[in-house]
Order: structure tokens, then C-alpha cells, then sequence
């Protein structure tokens, strides 16, 4: 298969898309791929670091009020456009794939008029403006939540979930605990607010950790790297007990994740992927600062079916962070019955799930 595959901007576009190029690859080791993001997006780092060959285009999304700047987005759009078709012209690929953002919506259109297979991968319970505006155009749209399913047009969705979940669904455990000085035989809470970090949930837990210092649990705090030196200089004056670990970043996260036994964090979509996957129970705090208010959305989807708690951010503090942890980390029964709704919402071949509908679209 020679697939081509757009998505940018945030992680949550990103990281489905790689996690498709790898089952695709397992699958055909004589796949060719080729990626198309921006110059400036988290894209530009991440995917030539994989070996994977990329191209970009210079795009931008629209100001929601009335700004000069929209006529220079519609004069990039058409722009893209036309780079899009020279990429697909020269790299002729068997199918096109767009995972969101701005980007993906230049490239997936180009290819819906150039008659070659599209399909789209929303990973969100409410639908992007990227995804609605292509949703037109393609073949295949492949969701991640039952939620999107209405705001699409029906013929086209295929619930396959969203193929980060097959990366993280087949991990053992590696002493990763260990490793960062914790026992991996004591429950251990992680504390994470994304890659970047989460400012109110770093000063709510901040707050909590001489309460934190004290629990028969382990606390595995990780601030983003923006954050951290303020953390511990806030903090410079509390000595920290062994059960309690804080760290900047954590590379490799998802190596972490099955010594875990909860999670409180963002709601973001590969945040859901990977929590369900594993089935790891979870105290969801969606950020308010999202288009549509998705991840609260997102959280509640999940909070539905038994699988996770959700605090509001404007809510969170040490106090109501405490005692979310403490209801979980301390009702050992009760996490347990969590862990297994959350798995009965993962969807482990999600990856394969997917290359199933491009296959489809290929052979219309």
C-alpha cells in the first residue's frame, strides 16, 4: 500500500496517524508512506525523528471573529490545495488519509477531487471543523467515540477507535517504577497534565503534597517541563517522602502505564485511548480551553459507563484532589470494578480496525 497521511497541530492528530504507519507496516513491510503537515507544527519534529518522509504546507486556521487574517486563511487554503495535488501527483498514492487539523483538510480535499481514496479519522466525541468540512468529500470516516456518529453523514462512519490504543494495548511491565525510584509493588497514582503540563493541576497537587508525603500509596507526579523548576521551587521548603516521585517529563509514557493503577489527568483522545486499552481507572479533569469543550465530552463518555470520575478544572483543588485520590487509591474493590468498565471501552486493534477501512475505500 502507498499511503498518504495528513495530521497536525496537536498530539491528538499526530500520534493516531504514527500509530497507523506502524500497523501498517507490520502488516506490509513494502509500504511506502508519506506525511504532510506544516513547518511549524509539532509534526515537523516528530515524524522525521521516525524515519518517515515528510512533506509540508503552509496553512493557517480561521479567527473565530472578523479578522483581515481570514482572507490571507482562504488564500493559503487554495495555496495548499494546489501543493497538495503536486505531492499526490508525484508520490501516487493508493489512499489518502487525514487524522485533523488545518492541514489535513488541504491535502484529504485535493485528493477527494483528484477521484483518490479518502478516508478520516476523528478521534474526538464532538467532530473537528476540519472533519465536518471534509466529511463531505470522502469515502470513509472512521470515529473513535459512538458520540460522533451522529455528526457525520451516516453511510460513511466506521467505529474503529483510535489506533493509539493498539500501541499501548500489548505492553508488559519493565520495572519502569523502579527505575524512577518508586516500588512497583505499592498502587501508584499518576499525577499528568499532558506533555506540556497543566498549570491548575500542578498547583492543586503541588498544594496536596504534604498530605501526599503521608499516604500508604505511591504518587508519581509529572509537572511538563515548562513547569517543573517553579514547582520545585514552590516546593523547596517540603521535603518529599519516598512514596511521592516528581518528575519533568517522562519520555516514554506509555512504557509506564501498566504499573499504574490510576490515572488523574486531561481527557484528551489519546489520553482515552491508552486509559481504555489498559483499563486503568481515572479521575478525568477536562480542559476548559478546548474547542467545543470536547475533552469534557470526552470524559463523559466514560464517566457514563463506570469508568472514571470527572472533576471539573474551575473545582480542582488540593482539597477535591485529595479526595478524588483517596476515594480511588483507597478502595482497592472499587478500582478494580472501574478497571474493567474502562477495558470494556478499549478497543485494542484499533490500528487494524482502521487499515480495514482504508482497504475498503481502496477497493470501492
Amino acid at each position: 500500500m502507498r499511503l498518504m497521511i495528513s495530521g497536525g497541530g496537536t498530539g491528538g492528530h499526530i500520534y493516531p496517524a504514527l500509530a497507523l504507519i506502524d500497523a501498517l507496516k507490520a502488516h506490509d513491510k513494502h509500504a511506502e508512506v508519506l506525511y504532510v503537515g506544516t513547518h511549524r507544527g509539532l509534526e515537523s519534529r516528530i515524524v522525521p525523528e521516525r524515519g518517515i518522509d515528510f512533506k509540508t504546507i503552509k496553512i493557517q486556521g480561521f479567527k473565530r471573529s472578523l479578522s483581515p487574517q481570514n482572507f490571507k486563511t482562504v488564500w493559503l487554503f487554495l495555496k495548499s490545495v494546489v501543493t497538495a495535488r503536486k505531492y499526490i501527483k508525484e508520490f501516487k498514492p493508493d489512499v489518502v488519509v487525514g487524522t485533523g487539523g488545518y492541514v489535513s483538510g488541504a491535502v484529504v480535499f485535493a485528493a477527494s477531487q483528484m477521484h483518490i481514496p479518502t478516508v478520516i479519522h476523528e478521534q474526538n466525541s464532538v467532530v473537528g471543523v476540519t472533519n465536518k468540512f471534509l466529511s463531505h468529500f470522502v469515502d470513509k470516516i472512521a470515529i473513535s467515540f459512538e458520540s460522533a456518529r451522529s455528526q457525520f453523514p451516516e453511510k460513511k462512519v466506521v467505529m474503529t477507535g483510535n489506533p493509539r490504543a493498539q500501541q499501548v494495548a500489548n505492553i508488559q511491565k519493565t520495572a519502569a517504577l523502579q527505575a524512577l525510584g518508586l516500588k512497583d509493588d505499592v498502587p501508584t497514582v499518576l499525577i499528568f497534565g499532558g506533555s506540556r503540563g497543566a498549570a491548575r493541576i500542578n498547583e492543586a497537587t503541588a498544594a496536596a503534597i504534604p498530605e501526599l508525603n503521608q499516604r500508604d500509596y505511591q504518587t508519581l507526579f509529572v509537572t511538563g517541563q515548562v513547569h517543573y523548576n517553579k514547582i520545585m521551587n514552590g516546593l523547596a521548603q517540603t521535603a518529599l517522602a519516598p512514596n511521592v516521585k516528581i518528575e519533568p517529563y517522562i519520555k516514554n509514557m506509555p512504557a509506564i502505564l501498566p504499573e499504574i493503577a490510576a490515572i488523574l489527568g486531561r481527557a484528551g483522545a489519546t489520553s482515552i485511548a491508552e486509559i481504555t486499552a489498559l483499563g486503568i481507572p481515572s479521575i478525568l479533569v477536562p480542559s476548559p480551553y478546548v474547542t467545543n469543550d470536547h475533552q469534557t465530552k470526552n470524559a463523559q463518555s466514560l464517566v457514563d459507563a463506570g469508568a472514571a470520575e470527572l472533576v471539573k478544572e474551575a473545582d480542582l483543588n488540593a482539597t477535591s484532589l485529595l479526595h478524588a485520590v483517596d476515594s480511588l487509591m483507597l478502595d482497592e474493590t472499587g478500582r478494580q470494578k472501574m478497571a474493567a468498565n474502562a477495558k470494556k471501552l478499549g478497543m485494542p486493534d484499533a490500528a487494524d480496525q482502521l487499515l480495514q477501512v482504508l482497504e475498503t475505500a481502496i477497493n470501492r
